[in-house]
């Protein structure tokens, strides 16, 4: 039998919950930027129903999901390079995540880490949503026949069920190869931004302070001075990168100057050994600045102008369905749906 061939396609999405972190800059966009501009088939979604699996105020879910677009924008998602779009404009996803439901296996669902991450001890009262939404995840992704997905480390666990799911679907209903077996792409450093305040704890949107974290729309002089305030130790910069292995804080610095430069951790590392962090920290916010300080203006003035989001969303859902729907037909064909011809 004839192996079917998938075209290289990428998929990936950001949730619209509490505003957007440079984690999800030097973790997420910044890449998807890149990919871009490499010529493959780039799809992007704001995965808003990703969102609800927990309690959202309405009005501000749209504004959220208002500024990862703008996010995405702003840093140079370019609308007529990549599908840019919303992904509950797109009811298919909805539609696929119900029959993975049904392909996925319990065991398989109580073995995902971010659940019991997110849910601690109040398991029994969290949404089934909560609990389901990585089967959700896999349609996003299989919907599109995408055959890789850029995520950060903690959710790579979620494309090797996306993977489980593939193949059963595929021997299932004897359908070799229809859904891709996707690829989680992981690289670069700062894949994982962490705490400027604890750099074991992972950067996040939720932290107890402001000052844990740099937000997209901070305007020049917070971003300089979140950095020049972050946590380090007593410690200068070593003479070798493997040195910082067990030292969190000093090691997040480093590796969000490498990303923002677009240089290794070694090579900064190198550039700076001996220094302290009286000479790192202000370097550091200068390039950060230089970097982040012209998106977040962009981020505003998109922000300003929601109606043009909303424009630039529908366009995207338009294209995504283009793609979507003949997939998801096919999908019900093979499930034995009976529908109209």
């Amino acid at each position: 039998m004839t192996q079917l061939v998938h075209t290289p396609r990428v998929f990936s999405g950001i949730k619209p919950s509490g505003g957007l972190t440079l984690g999800n800059y030097l973790g997420a966009i910044k890449r998807f930027v890149e990919t871009q501009e490499t010529g493959v088939e780039t799809l992007y979604c704001v995965v808003d129903m990703h969102a609800i699996t927990v309690w959202q105020d309405p009005a501000e879910l749209r504004t959220a999901t208002h500024e990862v677009a703008a996010g995405y924008l702003a840093a140079g998602i370019d609308p007529a390079k990549s599908i840019l779009f919303n992904q509950s404009q797109v009811s298919a996803h909805a539609e696929l995540g119900w029959i993975f439901n049904c392909v996925a296996r319990v065991g398989w669902m109580n073995r995902m880490t971010q659940f019991k991450e997110k849910a601690g001890k109040n398991a029994e009262k969290q949404s089934l949503g909560l609990y389901a939404y990585p089967s959700l995840m896999a349609a996003d992704i299989l919907l599109y026949h995408a055959t890789h997905v850029p995520v950060g480390e903690d959710q790579k666990q979620h494309v090797e069920l996306t993977r489980d799911i593939a193949n059963k679907f595929n021997h299932d209903f004897k359908a070799p190869d229809f859904f891709p077996v996707p690829e989680p792409v992981i690289e670069g450093p700062a894949t994982r931004v962490m705490n400027l305040r604890d750099g074991t704890k992972k950067m996040s949107k939720s932290g107890e302070s402001d000052m844990e974290r740099i937000n997209m729309l901070d305007d020049a002089a917070t971003i300089a001075k979140k950095f020049k305030k972050a946590r380090t130790d007593p410690d200068g910069i070593p003479e070798t990168y493997d040195d910082l292995s067990d030292r969190p804080e000093a090691r997040n610095l480093v590796d969000i100057y490498a990303s923002l430069a677009d240089k290794t951790p070694q090579d900064v590392v190198a550039e700076y050994a001996g220094a302290g962090w009286g000479k790192f920290k202000p370097a550091l916010a200068d390039v950060a600045v230089e970097k982040l300080a012209p998106i977040s203006d962009e981020m505003k003035r998109y922000m300003d102008d929601p109606a043009e989001i909303d424009r630039i969303l529908a366009v995207g859902g338009d294209k995504a369905r283009a793609i979507a729907d003949p997939i998801l037909a096919k999908t019900y064909d093979l499930v034995g749906f009976v529908r109209p011809k």
